[in-house]
């Protein structure tokens, strides 16, 4: 998963041909951070924190699966914010 394609701080993006609001704050020295995307004029939202440890990298979704976590981190595509 690719999570460097999304900026710190708010960017938008297109998932599904919607538009998303997408929320990034880093912590930990860049070890830890959380994500929340929210469909922009929907219902829709993407939470999630993601941690590295020394032994593995753990992805903990915020009350929704994994793999809707993981198909919008491998799908959604960042849009330019200068248009």
């Amino acid at each position: 998963m690719n999570f460097q394609k999304f900026p710190e701080g708010y960017s938008e993006g297109m998932y599904k041909g919607k538009k998303y609001g997408i929320s990034k704050s880093t912590f930990n020295q860049g070890k830890s951070f959380k994500l929340f995307a929210e469909e922009l004029g929907g219902s829709d939202y993407i939470s999630l924190n993601y941690y590295m440890t020394k032994e593995k990298e753990l992805l903990k979704p915020c009350e929704m699966s994994a793999a809707k976590v993981v198909d919008f981190i491998n799908m959604v595509k960042p849009m330019d914010p200068k248009g």
